[in-house]
This record gives C-alpha cells, sequence and structure tokens, in this order.
C-alpha cells in the first residue's frame, strides 16, 4: 500500500479519505479546520498541522478544497503541499471543481516538480464518496492514468479518461454549467405550473418520469416543493455560482457565447445578494415566487466573457 496525503477534509473529502483508509492506505491528512477531520483521524489517519507537513514522503496526495483559491493556497502557499519533499514520480490529484486555467498553471507546476499530475474532479454526492462510487473526470497522459488507478478504484465506481490534463476540468465545468440552466430552468417551470393552478407534487413526480428529467432536476424539484432548503445542504448557490464563473471563464476563453449560462449566473448572483448562498441550491424557486424577478444583466449579444 501506499503513503498518502489528503488535504481538503470536507463532506466530498472525507467520505474519499475513507476510502483510501479503508483500502489500508498509510494516510495522512490536513484541513483548515482541524475538528474537521476528527472522524478520520478517530479511524486511523494521522492529522498534519500543515499541507507541507501532511504530504512529506508521500507517494501521493489528493486536494479537495472548494475553489481555486483554497487550492492555491494548499499547493503554493506558506507550507504548502509542493514545498513538501515529494520524489520524482509521485502523484499529485486535484479532485477539486476549478478554473481551467489555475489547473493549467498548478499542472505545469507539479511537472516542474517531477511530480505526475491528474486532474480529476468528480462527480456524485457525499454519499457516493463515503460508498467509494464517485465517477472520477479524469484528465491526464494515459500512462500516468494507469498508473494511478489502483489509488484512483479506492474513491471511485467509474473512471472517465476526456485527454490530456485540463479534459476533465473542461468536461466538469461544461457539466455543472448545463445542470445550473437545468435547475434554474426547473424553477421556473414550477413556478408557472403554480401559478396555472396545478399541483406542484403533482408535477414534480410527474417530471421525474419525463424527458426533462435529470438527477439534478428531479433532486432539486423535490425539494423545491417541500420548501426543503435548510436542511441537509447537499451544494450551495455560492459553489453553483462559482461553478458556472468558471464555466463561463472558459467559455470566453474559446470565444463561445453562453447565454443561458449568462441568466443562470444571474439568478445565483441575486440569491447570494439575497443572504440564501448557504442554503441548498434548491433555494433559486426563491426567485420566481418571492416577487423579485430577476432584471437579466446580460444582452443575447454577448460572448459568455466574464471579467
Amino acid at each position: 500500500m501506499s503513503r498518502v496525503a489528503f488535504v481538503g477534509i470536507g463532506k466530498m473529502g472525507l467520505g474519499m479519505a475513507g476510502r483510501l483508509l479503508a483500502a489500508g492506505h498509510d494516510l495522512t491528512v490536513f484541513n483548515r479546520t482541524a475538528a474537521k477531520a476528527g472522524p478520520i483521524v478517530q479511524l486511523g489517519a494521522r492529522s498534519a498541522a500543515s499541507p507541507r507537513e501532511a504530504c512529506e514522503g508521500a507517494e501521493a496526495v489528493f486536494s479537495m478544497t472548494a475553489h481555486d483559491t483554497s487550492s492555491r493556497s494548499v499547493w503554493l502557499g506558506p507550507d504548502g503541499i509542493l514545498e513538501a519533499s515529494l520524489a520524482p514520480g509521485s502523484f499529485a490529484v486535484e479532485c477539486s471543481t476549478l478554473s481551467h486555467g489555475w489547473v493549467m498553471e498548478l499542472a505545469g507546476q507539479a511537472a516542474a516538480r517531477g511530480l505526475r499530475y491528474i486532474d480529476a474532479p468528480v462527480t456524485g454526492l457525499p454519499d457516493d464518496a463515503a460508498a467509494g462510487a464517485l465517477t472520477l473526470l479524469v484528465g491526464a497522459s494515459a500512462d500516468d492514468l494507469q498508473a494511478a488507478r489502483g489509488l484512483l478504484g479506492a474513491i471511485s465506481h467509474s473512471v472517465i479518461h476526456f485527454g490530456p490534463v485540463g479534459a476533465g476540468t473542461a468536461y466538469k465545468l461544461i457539466i455543472n454549467l448545463i445542470g445550473a440552466v437545468q435547475i434554474a430552468s426547473a424553477a421556473e417551470g414550477l413556478a408557472l405550473a403554480a401559478r396555472a393552478g396545478l399541483d406542484p407534487r403533482v408535477v414534480a413526480d410527474a417530471i421525474a418520469g419525463s424527458q426533462a428529467a435529470s438527477p439534478q432536476v428531479v433532486r432539486n424539484t423535490r425539494r423545491m416543493v417541500d420548501g426543503d432548503h435548510h436542511r441537509d445542504v447537499v451544494f450551495t448557490p455560492a459553489l453553483r455560482l462559482k461553478d458556472v464563473e468558471y464555466g463561463l471563464r472558459l467559455a470566453g476563453t474559446l470565444d463561445i457565447r453562453a447565454p443561458f449560462g449568462e441568466l443562470a449566473a444571474d439568478m445565483l448572483r441575486r440569491l447570494c445578494e439575497l443572504g440564501l448562498d448557504g442554503e441548498n441550491e434548491s433555494t433559486i424557486i426563491h426567485i420566481f415566487t418571492s416577487g423579485r424577478a430577476v432584471q437579466y444583466r446580460h444582452s443575447p449579444q454577448q460572448t459568455g466573457k466574464v471579467p
């Protein structure tokens, strides 16, 4: 088994780290809020005081943080991962959903230190992470991916190889952009159904068996009907907005218009402005039921470029 470090023990990271530990790997973890690593430490992992300390002598490093800023901090900050003594050929596995530009920069930094970088954002919920049932969306060289499959198999049931480094992140941003549009459209449809006098529960059940169904639409429309946005938060408007903005940034660099994504981003920004950024993203129904119509800030002529 390998010496493995895991940096970022949040809702997803906790389950992923647990799978690595269960697979018999010698695991050291770091989390900015150390108490959150308590459950995995009780199972046998070691806790480190910094990313650098966690990664000393590791053969593979996994990272799962919220955004570019936190990722940059744990990899390149003082006492960051890349300050550790990592043997050439060690794996650097970044599982966070990040901007494409930062992933490519980080991959270059890792390669300069002789590390094998695996671009591996995930799809799945915290329960899937704990069960080892995530799907990994991988960008890596074929040789590096083959060499890392044993490690990756501990945290996933499926690995989809999209191409070289950056390809996995590109796909993740695309699919999360699509998801944001789907959820916003579903909220619009539910509000319209209610105004037309339809029973929202019947509508949500019908949507679940319709051509418009997707796991995200089904999950969120049912929570919209229940008004259940506060408990067991799966994904927040703030995190969804971050992903959409990264996706729009990628679209801009590729000179692709993304007007539907821009409209979804406007709705998510409004939720954050209203102080709903920490609730479940199903709270987007609030935009259509609160009397606060969204004033769209982007014209159809725009290219999808963001600052």
